[in-house]
C-alpha cells in the first residue's frame, strides 16, 4: 500500500497540527482491514511508535502523547489523521505513517517533518 503523509510544518510550542496519511491507490475494502499507525523519529534518535488505530478503531498511544494527540481514520477517504495539540520542542521529528495488513505485511509513508520551536 502506497502511503502519502502530509501536514507537517513549523509550529510554536503550545501550538497544534494535524497530520494526514492517505492511501490514494488502495482498494477501499483493503484499506478498511489495515491497522494504521504513526511513528516519529527525532533527530539522532530511533523511530518510535506514537499511536495506533486498528481496523475496528481501537486506539493505543505512547505515554508521551497521551492526552495531547488523537489518531483517527476516515476509511471512505482512505486517510488516517494524527491531531496534535500542546506541542513541545520534544515533539520535533519526522512523522511516519505505517500500515499493517492481516498478513503482517507493512508499508511506510515518506514521512512529514514537524518542527516545534520553543
Amino acid at each position: 500500500v502506497q502511503l502519502q503523509a502530509s501536514g507537517g510544518g513549523l509550529v510554536q510550542a503550545g501550538g497544534s497540527l494535524r497530520l494526514s496519511c492517505r492511501a490514494p491507490h488502495a482498494i477501499l475494502s483493503t484499506f478498511n482491514t489495515l491497522d494504521m499507525a504513526w511513528h516519529r523519529q527525532a533527530p539522532g534518535k530511533e523511530r518510535v511508535l506514537v499511536a495506533i488505530i486498528t481496523s475496528d478503531r481501537r486506539t493505543t498511544y505512547a505515554d508521551f502523547v497521551k492526552g495531547r494527540f488523537t489518531i483517527s481514520r476516515d476509511d471512505g477517504k482512505k486517510t488516517v489523521y494524527l491531531s496534535m495539540r500542546n506541542l513541545g520542542p520534544e515533539d520535533t521529528g519526522v512523522y511516519y505513517c505505517n500500515a499493517r495488513a492481516d498478513s503482517g505485511a507493512t508499508s511506510w509513508g515518506q514521512g512529514t517533518l514537524v518542527t516545534v520551536s520553543s
